[in-house]
């Protein structure tokens, strides 16, 4: 008969003393992240050190001995948040975007680097056609933290933005957002379903929707499925409910807008089919780091 092996379960990791210092901290809270099976452990435990004690990198390594003080209770919450699977983001309630750091809250959603290529893509688009100058209007749909239309804004001081989302609490964050970055004058946030209430014309609509099929948010990582809002996450049955939406809207426009939409992996062609009621021309893809389409450009020809 085989002997039957005792499983090991990792104890709670005890809070941390004022006494500590922060290379004790460092290095407990990479240990103790790794055991939970956080790949990121040290890069995880050295940003929650950094965006909690209000230190650089720098100091972080050239001075270990020093005590965590009165700072050692909140940190030994953000560990067991961490530990809990929360994002590093969600627990420092920031997140750096485009180079720019953005405030989150509960209420909206966690921002990816794959987002990014939005911004790349329209921002393409806008130099290509010689836009860069012009006084442009540009429409966020669901703009939840407001990173697109901010960040829009920021890098054209000339445009101007009308930004949605159902969600009043998401809007007071984006306006928040937008008062950090400067913009905030130049951007109107309206509490809407997609466009409704906006008036043309627009020359660039972009958005950020939910695009995950319902069924399968089950299955997406708790730090996605526990903490993002559902609203953001579920975009219907096949994943293209509010690209169907968005795509009626522009065509009650009744006029020309260039679109570009972040799209789920392999769903690029789905979402140009989805539009292809309205007549649509491509302007353009830009894919992800992991090569899949992630942002999608589409001249609307309404």
């Amino acid at each position: 008969m085989n002997a039957i092996m005792p499983v090991e379960v990792q104890a709670p990791m005890q809070p941390f003393s004022s006494d500590q210092t922060i290379g004790t901290a460092l290095a407990l809270m990479t240990r103790a992240f790794a055991a939970a099976g956080i790949d990121s452990a040290q890069r995880d435990a050295r940003f929650l050190l950094q965006s909690l004690l209000g230190l650089d990198g720098a100091v972080l390594l050239t001075q270990p001995q020093r005590s965590l003080g009165d700072d050692a209770l909140r940190i030994s919450d953000a560990v067991r948040r961490r530990l809990a699977h929360e994002p590093v983001s969600r627990i420092a309630g920031r997140r750096e975007f485009y180079g720019r750091n953005f405030v989150i809250t509960p209420d909206v959603l966690d921002p990816r680097a794959d987002t990014e290529t939005v911004i790349d893509l329209a921002l393409d688009i806008i130099k290509s056609k010689g836009w860069a100058k012009k006084a442009l209007s540009i429409a966020d749909i669901g703009t939840g933290s407001g990173i697109l239309i901010a960040t829009l804004l920021a890098e054209l001081p000339n445009a101007r933005g009308i930004a949605t989302d159902v969600s009043p609490a998401a809007l007071t964050i984006a306006r928040q957002n937008a008062e950090r970055l400067g913009v905030a004058e130049r951007v109107t946030f309206v509490a809407a379903r997609g466009l409704e209430g906006c008036v043309g014309p627009l020359d660039l609509i972009v958005s950020n929707p939910p695009y995950i099929a319902t069924d399968k948010i089950a299955a997406l990582e708790p730090d996605v499925r526990n903490y993002d809002p559902m609203i953001a996450l579920d975009g219907g049955p096949d994943g293209l409910r509010v690209y169907r939406e968005i795509a009626e809207d522009i065509a009650k426009l009744q006029h020309s807008s260039c679109v570009v939409v972040e799209v789920g992996a392999g769903q690029a062609a789905d979402v140009k089919n989805v539009f292809s009621s309205v007549g649509w021309s491509l302007l353009g893809e830009r894919n992800d780091l992991g090569g899949h389409a992630r942002a999608v450009a589409l001249e609307i020809h309404s």
